[in-house]
């Protein structure tokens, strides 16, 4: 059935006409009344009104918020529905949304026939971008999504702090500031910033009743160290699209800077370094990166696993060959990644396991092992080259490309200016399941 989304205001006015739609407190609820709030997810069509896409012209519509501890059949049980549907609705909704996961102050609608106090639907919001439908007379259960719309976000920002604190300060999400630094990791050490470097960055966010609920991958980037600029330009050659900088060298590598997402280096290579744990002074041969445990360690390139076990050193920890040329290794992870043996084979990026302190390691992080031909090197020297830069023949569509991003960078404003956030553009709901 064609439904058509509309706001509050042509709401209030579909139920002012249509008397015989009711709202209802919980009586359950006794030690705080629920705030009787408008559905959000409402629809009409020639008087009739949809709320997450059922026909519930007529029907008695009760709002509330899972209290703690409470479940499906504590909520159900004051609507008049059997154990026996309860337990069928439980067992059958597993693949779709596992009933056991019914958190505390997430919201729930349910659906009653104008002339019974028995619920006939019961909707639940896991998150605020769906919601899950129980149909209880037909034992139907299905997930949609709620209409969403789209927006660009743009941010600048100077360098204060660190990459973190100041990307933050101006809104950018932890996603965001992840992808900004595995893009320029090999061309920038965020670890020697200097106060006044400058930022600039691209992206779209996902936006549900008011609230961003996800984020795009970034669209295009500036970063600006010793007052040397990096632009970062998408262009797509040989069927993919990469960034390249303002030169049309690429920022494609054939390994990530770093194997966690933004973190901090706590030890580096060191041919005479002090050993925490064994108290004399040895050979560091990797790089150490300070994380929480249980962070996730990924490889920093595609490859074949040759070592995946434990030994009181290295505690547990994953060793990948990569080619003939190069190969690393993780240390002290907490466990290794469900799957990860040797012959598996890995691509960039992936979760190899999680960052503990197995072994001689005073306290949770990642030592990260890099070979050349052989022998360990100092990962954070390693001149890795880059993937293909912009050929001949594409040379002049990527300079009308660049200059339109460089356009659009040049436009974003650093503090001090309105930050500029361009128009919602909306994108259709997934279709819900109807009657």
């Amino acid at each position: 059935m064609k439904k058509i989304w509309i706001g509050i205001a042509a709401l209030v006015i579909t139920i002012g006409a249509a008397s015989s739609l009711q709202f209802f407190s919980l009586p359950f609820q006794a030690e705080k009344e629920p705030e009787i709030v408008e559905p959000p997810l409402i629809d009409s069509l020639e008087n009739q009104v949809f709320l997450y896409g059922i026909n519930v012209t007529g029907l008695n519509i009760v709002e509330g918020t899972v209290r703690k501890n409470q479940t499906l059949g504590s909520i159900l049980a004051p609507f008049n529905v059997p154990y026996q549907i309860i337990d069928e609705i439980a067992k059958k909704s597993k693949e779709i949304f596992d009933v056991r996961g019914i958190a505390a102050d997430k919201k729930f609608t349910v659906v009653t026939p104008s002339d019974s106090t028995k619920a006939q639907f019961f909707i639940y919001e896991p998150n605020p971008a769906e919601y899950v439908v129980f149909n209880l007379d037909s034992i139907d259960i299905y997930k949609a999504e709620k209409p969403a719309s789209f927006r660009t976000k743009e941010a600048g920002g100077i360098i204060a702090s660190n990459l973190a604190v100041d990307m933050g300060n101006q809104g950018v999400t932890y996603d965001i500031i992840d992808q900004f630094a595995d893009l320029y990791g090999w061309s920038i050490d965020f670890g020697a910033l200097q106060k006044g470097d400058k930022f600039k960055v691209s992206y779209e966010e996902k936006v549900i009743d008011g609230v961003v609920v996800g984020v795009s991958d970034i669209q295009t980037a500036y970063f600006e160290h010793k007052g040397v600029p990096y632009y970062a330009i998408p262009f797509e050659q040989n069927g993919e699209v990469n960034f390249f900088d303002q030169n049309g060298e690429s920022f494609k590598k054939a390994f990530l800077r770093d194997p966690l997402k933004y973190t901090r280096i706590s030890s580096r290579y060191n041919l005479r370094r002090f050993h925490p744990v064994q108290k004399r002074y040895k050979a560091h041969l990797g790089t150490d990166y300070a994380a929480p445990r249980g962070t996730e360690i990924r490889s920093v390139g595609e490859g074949t696993v040759t070592h995946a076990s434990y030994t009181s050193g290295n505690g547990n920890y994953v060793k990948i060959k990569h080619n003939g040329t190069y190969t690393t290794q993780y240390l002290h992870m907490s466990k290794i990644a469900k799957g990860i043996k040797p012959g598996t084979r890995i691509r960039q990026g992936q979760v190899i396991g999680y960052v503990g302190s197995t072994g001689l390691a005073t306290g949770p992080h990642l030592c990260f092992r890099f070979w050349k031909n052989g022998k360990q090197e100092d990962w954070l020297k390693e001149k890795i080259p880059p993937s293909e830069p912009i050929s001949s023949a594409n040379k002049l569509a990527f300079e009308s490309t660049k200059t339109e991003y460089m356009e659009k960078l040049a436009a974003i404003k650093l503090p001090g200016d309105p930050e500029v956030l361009l128009a919602e553009t909306p994108k259709p709901a997934v279709p819900a399941k109807s009657e």
